[in-house]
């Protein structure tokens, strides 16, 4: 079990990294690695595609915020993007992670991987994404995009505990964002779904608390362990991103969600 907690660890420090370069929050690695170590040392699995995500919430609340503060600070945080969206993400994150509560275990791993593949095709056969014009000047969100975009990326994002990065980076990238922009406003956009999608996961199952380790749905041992290695890694990553070239960070974006859905798909197989 000890060897098993030093892993999350490990893998925590993965998250943090991709709290900084993609705006993740940790979610699509905190998401399969609880996945994986909740199947192996839980009786039968039970359950463990929502452990996951409701573990994954609770450690975005921590790495999104942290993430925030330290990416403001650098100035790359701009308020006509995040404000009033996060709010119409609030609102979505409701229902969405009222949704998951209701979903089967079986259903939500599909959604999840659908959710991915979905989102590498769209950012590989779409323009705009793999490459932005030096020339090309931002360009605001319409009213759509902050209203019902807002409360769509709300409602995926906290269904399946990935923070809506993977909806917000290319929506802000083909704004005309540099990735460096684009990533770090993800962090503030995701907050509301992992505040949210933690405050329900933790009451979804209240005959579960008085389990050891347990609050609800989320497993307290892995996200402290996760949270153990993602901190430290958040705060001396942060001020690397500024060096990394705007079409490597976006190849490594693609590559990454990949990675992670051939790793949900082994161990779903």
């Amino acid at each position: 079990m000890l060897t098993s907690y030093l892993i999350l660890l490990l893998f925590g420090c993965l998250t943090g990294m991709t709290t900084v370069l993609f705006g993740f929050g940790g979610g699509f690695v905190t998401v399969p690695v609880v996945y994986g170590f909740w199947s192996v040392t839980a009786h039968s699995g039970a359950d463990a595609m929502h452990v996951a995500v409701a573990t994954s919430t609770a450690v975005m609340v921590v790495n999104s915020v942290l993430a925030t503060l330290a990416q403001w600070r650098q100035g790359r945080i701009r308020r006509e993007y995040i404000w009033p969206m996060a709010a119409f993400i609030l609102v979505g994150a409701v229902a969405g992670s009222l949704a998951a509560t209701r979903i089967g275990d079986s259903a939500l791993r599909v959604l999840f991987a659908a959710y991915l593949l979905v989102t590498i095709a769209d950012s590989l056969l779409r323009k705009g994404f793999l490459s932005v014009p030096r020339t090309r000047k931002p360009r605001p969100l319409s009213r759509l995009a902050k209203t019902l975009g807002g409360i769509a990326i709300g409602s995926v994002a906290a269904c399946l505990g990935v923070g809506g990065s993977v909806m917000t980076v290319p929506l802000l990238r083909r704004r005309g964002l540099p990735m460096a922009e684009a990533t770090a406003m993800a962090n503030p956009l995701s907050a509301p779904v992992a505040v949210v999608g933690t405050i329900v996961y933790a009451l979804a199952a209240p005959a579960l608390h008085a389990q050891g380790g347990r609050l609800g749905s989320i497993e307290l041992p892995a996200c402290a362990a996760l949270l153990g290695g993602s901190l430290p890694t958040i705060a001396l990553v942060r001020r690397a991103v500024a060096r990394v070239p705007d079409r490597v960070h976006s190849v490594a974006y693609v590559t990454l969600l990949v990675t992670v859905l051939i790793v949900m798909l082994v161990m779903g197989a």
